[in-house]
């Protein structure tokens, strides 16, 4: 009988380790979607804002184009991601990647560089942090989230209206509450893309929710960075 329990055991505790190694393996795919993701945006906003593409797009009715299409992908991927192959979701995450990039070439006109790469770093290890919270709590984030989801509707909300009114104090609220939403999304997302994976899901399913999970953290990290970038960041 004690036998057969400690197999039981052992075929337990080998299961866990397995579950264990796929789940690393998935997080570590995630990430490595992401940084690729920002790495393609930061070199196609460089590229575009020191060669002057950028500045004569700004002159024409296309940069409505180049600041509406990254929200078209993020709309038709989250709706259609289902339905498509994950070799054609990676495709659309490459564009995407590359489009914001083009639509952010202007922090590299507006800021400086160094200050650019110090709030990058700052960002970054906001980032880091909660992201690795998220991955490590166990605590439940789930009612956290849908409060976020309520801050962040409230914030777009408020850019809308302030782009009328054209407010500095509301400005300075939108951006110090969109910090904190998006520093809780960061740890919230992570432990939705970890819960996620609990569930089974064949090769191709995983590799979509890889993409996605990516989508949104990449997103969580873009935001952060605008949002410090307006705090910290020294204008030309």
């Amino acid at each position: 009988m004690a036998f057969g329990t400690e197999r039981t055991v052992l075929r337990t505790g080998q299961a866990t380790e397995v579950f264990d190694a796929g789940l690393r393996a998935h997080m570590l795919r995630v990430y490595n979607y992401m940084a690729s993701g920002l790495a393609l945006t930061g070199i196609v906003a460089y590229a575009m804002a020191f060669s002057g593409v950028y500045a004569q797009i700004a002159q024409t009715g296309l940069i409505w184009v180049v600041m509406l299409a990254p929200l078209g992908f993020i709309f038709f991927l989250s709706f259609k991601i289902q339905t498509m192959r994950a070799s054609t979701a990676q495709t659309l995450f490459w564009a995407f990647a590359g489009i914001m990039g083009l639509s952010m070439a202007s922090i590299f006109l507006v800021f400086t560089g160094a200050s650019i790469a110090r709030v990058f770093f700052i960002a970054a290890g906001t980032f880091a942090a909660m992201s690795l919270w998220g991955y490590t709590t166990k605590r439940d984030l789930t009612g956290m989230g849908s409060f976020l989801f309520m801050g962040l509707i409230g914030i777009i909300l408020a850019a809308i209206v302030n782009m009328f009114i054209q407010s500095s104090a509301l400005h300075f609220a939108i951006s110090a509450i969109g910090v904190l939403v998006f520093v809780g999304l960061t740890a919230y997302d992570t432990q939705k893309i970890k819960n996620e994976y609990a569930e089974w899901h064949d090769s191709e399913t995983s590799s979509k929710l890889a993409i996605m999970g990516a989508l949104r953290l990449y997103l969580d990290f873009i935001n952060l960075f605008m949002l410090l970038l307006h705090f910290f960041g020294d204008r030309r």
